[in-house]
C-alpha cells in the first residue's frame, strides 16, 4: 500500500537543482565540519526568531537533551511536560537523569493543560518543556508567569512547530531556550537529520555549543563537564539555509491543504469527525492534520481499501509505555490524554501533496464514515 502520510519526492523535483547546489557549495568549501553552512544557518535561523543565538545540533532529541543541560536541568530535578507527544520529548527528560512529570492535555487542541501546571509544581521543580504540537503553541503568558514566579526555566518544544506564532510571536521566543527538530518531515525539514536550539541567552548559547562538542571549547580540550558529538553537518545545514527562505511557502501551502481538508469534511462533525482548529491568537503551521473520531481504527482499516494509509500521532502516551512504567503512572491517571490516543489519527499533510490526492483522501473519508 502506497504511503501517503508524506512523501518528499515532488518537493525534490521542484527543489532538486537549488538542492544539489546546496552540496555542491559544501563539499566544494573546503570545510565539511563546523564550517561556514553551520554558521550561516544558525545565524539565519536566529534572526529569522529575533533571536541572537542559534547552535546547529544534530537532531530534535539532543536539542531537547542539551537545551536543558544548558539550562542547568540535571539529576533528580522535575520537568513538567505531557504525554500526547513523541517519545523524545520524555526521552531528553530521562537523559539528563531529570524525572518527568506529566500534566494532561486539553480536549479541544490536545495542547498542555496549562491551568494543571501550578498543582504540579514541587520543591524538585526545575524546568516546564511545554510541547507546541501538531503545528499550533501552547499558551505561554501563564507558563512564563509560573517560571518567574517559581524561579523556574522554560524550554519549548518546537519539533512540530516552525513557523507558528501566538499572538503574532513566533513560537521559540517565549522561553528560556527552544530545541527544534530538522527531521525530514518537519515543517522545516532537512534531508537527513537535525536540530538546533535558540536562544536569547549567550551564557545558555555557549553551554550548548560546548555541549556538543564533547565539552570542550577549544580543541582536544575538555573544559567543563564531558559531552558527546552532537554536531549539526555542513551539507544538512547547507540545504537548511535554502529551504528557510522557502519556509513561509511551505506553511502557506499546509494551511491550503488544511483549508480544502475543511471544506471537504467539515459537514461531517454531526457524524462524529472533528477536525483541527487553530486557537484564537494562534498561526496554526499544521505539522500534522490530526482528526478525532470514535471508530478511529474502523476508519483507518477501511481506507486501506482506497490504498490510502494513514498515521496516528500518537497511540501510546509516553506514561503509558513500558520503558517509563517506573514513574509509576496508572490507568486513568491522564484521562483526556488516555482518551484522545483512542481516537486521533492524522490525514495526509505536507506542502506538494497533490490536489488529486487531497481530494481522493476527502472522497475516501467522506464514504467511509457515512457508512460507519
Amino acid at each position: 500500500m502506497t504511503n501517503h502520510v508524506w512523501d518528499y519526492l515532488p518537493e525534490y523535483e521542484l527543489e532538486r537543482e537549488d538542492l544539489l547546489d546546496a552540496v555542491d557549495t559544501v563539499f566544494r568549501s573546503g570545510t565539511l565540519v563546523l564550517g561556514p553552512s553551520v554558521r550561516g544557518f544558525e545565524q539565519e535561523f536566529a534572526a529569522y526568531h529575533g533571536l541572537s543565538h542559534c547552535a546547529g545540533v544534530d537532531n530534535g532529541t539532543n536539542a531537547l537533551v542539551l537545551g536543558l543541560r544548558a539550562l542547568g536541568v540535571g539529576p533528580g530535578d522535575e520537568v513538567i511536560t505531557v504525554s500526547n507527544t513523541a517519545a523524545p520529548t520524555v526521552v531528553a527528560i530521562d537523559a539528563v537523569g531529570a524525572v518527568p512529570v506529566f500534566v494532561d492535555v486539553r480536549e479541544h487542541d490536545y495542547l498542555m493543560d496549562t491551568s494543571q501546571v501550578a498543582a504540579a509544581i514541587t520543591g524538585r521543580t526545575k524546568a516546564l518543556l511545554p510541547v507546541h504540537l501538531y503545528g499550533q503553541s501552547v499558551d505561554m503568558a501563564p507558563l512564563r508567569e509560573l517560571a518567574d514566579l517559581h524561579d523556574l526555566v522554560i524550554l519549548e518544544d518546537c519539533a512540530q512547530a516552525h513557523g507558528a506564532r501566538h499572538h503574532g510571536e513566533l513560537v521559540g521566543t517565549a522561553g528560556d531556550a527552544a530545541a527544534f527538530s530538522f527531521y525530514p518531515t518537519k515543517v522545516l525539514g532537512a534531508y537527513g537529520d537535525g536540530g538546533a536550539v535558540v536562544t536569547r541567552d549567550a551564557e545558555v548559547d555557549a553551554a550548548v555549543r560546548r555541549l556538543r562538542y564533547y565539552g570542550m571549547e577549544k580543541t582536544y580540550y575538555v573544559v567543563r563537564t564531558p559531552a558527546h558529538n552532537s554536531r549539526l553537518d555542513e551539507v544538512q545545514a547547507e540545504i537548511l539555509r535554502r529551504k528557510l527562505t522557502r519556509l513561509g511557502g511551505y506553511v502557506a501551502a499546509r494551511r491550503a491543504v488544511a483549508e480544502r481538508y475543511r471544506d471537504g469534511l467539515g459537514d461531517l462533525a454531526g457524524h462524529g469527525l472533528v477536525l483541527p482548529s487553530a486557537n484564537p491568537g494562534n498561526d496554526h503551521v499544521y505539522y500534522v492534520y490530526v482528526v478525532r473520531h470514535p471508530e478511529r481504527d474502523r476508519i483507518i482499516e477501511a481506507m486501506k481499501r482506497y490504498d490510502i494509509s494513514l498515521n496516528i500521532s500518537y497511540p501510546w502516551p509516553v506514561h503509558t509505555m513500558t520503558g517509563f512504567a517506573h514513574l509509576g503512572y496508572a490507568e486513568g491517571s491522564l484521562p483526556v490524554t488516555e482518551r484522545i490516543a483512542k481516537e486521533i489519527f492524522s490525514l495526509p499533510m505536507y506542502p506538494s501533496l497533490p490536489v488529486d490526492l487531497q481530494d481522493k483522501v476527502i472522497s475516501a473519508v467522506r464514504e467511509t464514515v457515512l457508512t460507519l
